[in-house]
């Protein structure tokens, strides 16, 4: 079965992405297992290959060849293990692609010396050349062409050893050919399928991984959309203010508390005096200014657990738990003196702004959120009726 296409097509005969880029990416991806791999088979190569000099006297005996085989494998060895360090440490896949090709020269022109300094084992070379083609598409990680160029440079450098020294018949010669092609034919296909399957889900993973991103940046987005909506639905645009909507849950949920606990709660409604005289003589944009400025003013004014909303055109509503009316009605003289305060004398000369406040509280615990309303608009049209700029408390709370 193929492995599926991706965005980043492959060379047929490398494996390679043929984009540089994504193939960059894929070498730096596997950089530390490479490393990590490339470092171990040396290891190892470098032990079986010292352990194969045992086999050296047995076939030579004490000779000048005997000493050239044991030079050659410790210089091989040494090389191994030197090389296997500096691959672990500095082998970057990317910049130093070469430094992982050098291990396999190494290993290919000591084979091949083997042949002329032990002729008389042709026979059991010629597996261990298989043995070491194969090592060299499959254990050692490289590219293709650098496995192929150094593959083929053993087996035929191997074959010209053996035709020359050896002196093998032709025969055996084609034979051995033969099976070095075979060899090669099955390493190669194999460490194709191998490198084109590992850079396909290399692909797919990136894919996901930008995927994965793309999710999470709609996510974020779409939180901060519900948060901008949440955010209109609970603040009025104009003054900053809870919303209607959002002060009547807020207050509800204290009111509640308050009624569990047997706490005290109050609440007061606030009217801006003479608002339409401010639209109808100086606009409605120098009314927005001035509902802006007394919300900020009212805000100024109230404890931090107070809960303030703009409840409707130049209306204010404050929640107050926790507040007898006592403290109600000095919280609203304060508010109601810092709105006095306020200046607008270069935009609306000789006009002054004043609220009129209305205050209602708890009474019993069957009492809720709308009959304390109503009761504070109550208190707040007996002060509107009574000339404006002042505080009444609601009678169900005592006189004014």
């Amino acid at each position: 079965m193929s492995p599926p296409a991706t965005r980043y097509p492959l060379h047929r005969l490398s494996g390679q992405f043929q984009d540089p880029g994504q193939e960059a990416a894929y070498r730096r991806d596997i950089e530390p297992r490479v490393r990590l791999e490339s470092s171990v088979a040396l290891i190892v190569a470098a032990l079986l290959f010292a352990m194969f000099a045992v086999s050296d006297y047995h076939f030579v005996g004490r000779s000048t060849e005997l000493y050239l085989l044991y030079a050659m494998r410790l210089v091989v060895v040494f090389s191994c293990l030197a090389l296997a360090f500096v691959l672990r440490r500095w082998g970057s896949y990317y910049r130093h692609a070469w430094l992982h090709a050098l291990p396999l020269w190494i290993l290919a022109t000591a084979i091949i010396l083997i042949v002329p300094l032990r002729p008389e084992s042709l026979s059991t070379q010629v597996s261990g050349v298989v043995v070491a083609t194969m090592g060299f598409y499959l254990l050692i990680p490289n590219l293709i062409p650098v496995v192929v160029a150094a593959s083929l440079y053993m087996g035929l450098g191997f074959l010209g050893a053996a035709v020359m020294v050896a002196e093998i018949p032709a025969a055996l010669a084609v034979r051995l050919l033969l099976v070095l092609v075979m060899t090669n034919a099955v390493g190669f296909f194999a460490l194709l399928r191998l490198e084109t399957l590992q850079r396909t889900q290399f692909s797919l993973l990136q894919e996901e991984r930008v995927q994965n991103q793309q999710l999470t940046e709609e996510v974020a987005h779409r939180r901060s959309l519900e948060a901008r909506l949440r955010s209109l639905a609970e603040r009025d645009t104009l003054t900053g203010l809870d919303s209607r909507s959002h002060f009547m849950q807020r207050a509800g949920e204290l009111l509640r508390r308050a009624q569990v606990d047997r706490t005290p709660f109050s609440l007061f409604m606030i009217d801006t005096d003479h608002f339409k005289t401010v639209n109808d003589t100086w606009g409605h944009s120098q009314g927005d200014r001035v509902l802006a400025a007394i919300a900020e003013a009212c805000r100024r004014a109230l404890r931090p657990q107070d809960v303030i909303g703009r409840f409707g055109g130049e209306e204010f509503i404050v929640a107050l738990p926790d507040t007898r009316p006592e403290e109600a009605r000095r919280v609203a003289e304060r508010l109601r003196q810092r709105v006095a305060a306020l200046s607008f004398d270069d935009d609306m000369p000789g006009h002054r702004l004043a609220v009129t406040i209305g205050i209602a509280g708890v009474v019993d615990e069957a009492t809720d959120l709308d009959a304390l309303i109503h009761q504070a608009d109550q208190a707040l049209y007996a002060g509107k009726h009574g000339g404006r700029n002042r505080v009444v408390v609601s009678q169900a709370m005592g006189s004014a």
